[in-house]
């Protein structure tokens, strides 16, 4: 059994994994005031709850875009885990030949998304993950990681605009029935759902021009991705727990076997 973790900006995903299969999964707030300890306290209280027993975890995959946490997850499986574990970055083999000006530069949730994507659906492709942030990443039918595009989340844009706007609500996001708003929340809702869905058509429509590929797949991962790839058109496949999937293949490619 493995244990994976993905530490992003909102959220930290936790995976359990045996024998290549996804056993359970959780989602904790991300707290950058939270010690070893209580993360370890949360974790174990969810693995109890789930009936998981920890003493049976053989090793711990992670992956983060905040570095203060990850010395602090880092601690909390060598105390509670027993675990040292492994941290996607320099020397962990992925899979992937990045043709990024500067690899360091690129968040470990994309890098191991690609690798996640590329095994289940093969190149080319375009992963789109609706996290903090809403990344577009692309790889070639050879494998390469190309790049891609970062925009503001939808998660993001819409607290800006209760923030920022003095007479508009903060929204629960659901789609409206209709795009043409009758009141200011389903107004809201129309903007940014539908929104979005049109900035995803149109992203995927000039990378599908500049890589020349006809053929590109469109894969959405991300808490929000069933949301707003739904009123999408180039988007064929959601899979929300991409990033763990992708997490587990990194893992048994730099597992060391024990004689």
């Amino acid at each position: 059994m493995i244990l994976v973790v993905d530490i992003g900006n909102t959220n930290i995903v936790l995976g359990m994994y045996e024998a290549g299969e996804l056993l359970h999964h959780f989602r904790l707030s991300t707290s950058r005031q939270a010690t070893s300890d209580e993360y370890g306290v949360m974790i174990h209280n969810l693995f109890r709850m789930s009936g998981v027993d920890a003493d049976r975890i053989e090793g711990v995959m992670i992956s983060s875009v905040v570095p203060p946490i990850v010395g602090v997850i880092e601690q909390m499986c060598r105390k509670y885990l027993k675990k040292t574990p492994l941290i996607v970055g320099p020397g962990i083999k992925t899979g992937l030949n990045l043709r990024y000006e500067n690899p360091r530069e690129i968040g470990a949730d994309r890098i191991v998304n690609a690798v996640a994507a590329v095994e289940l659906y093969g190149g080319p492709l375009v992963v789109v993950d609706f996290g903090t942030a809403t990344t577009f990443d692309c790889v070639d039918a050879q494998g390469n990681y190309l790049g891609g595009a970062i925009v503001p989340g939808v998660g993001i844009s819409t607290e800006a605009l209760y923030q920022r706007a003095s007479k508009l609500p903060r929204i629960e996001l659901e789609k409206p029935k209709k795009v043409i708003g009758r009141n200011t929340v389903h107004a809201m809702q129309a903007g940014i759902i539908y929104g979005y869905a049109g900035q995803v058509d149109g992203i995927v429509k000039r990378i599908r021009k500049e890589m020349d590929a006809e053929d590109l797949k469109v894969v959405a991962t991300g808490g929000l991705a069933p949301l707003i790839c739904a009123e999408t058109e180039s988007v064929r496949e959601v899979n929300p727990l991409l990033t763990l999937e992708g997490l587990r293949l990194i893992y048994e490619r730099n597992r060391i076997v024990k004689a």
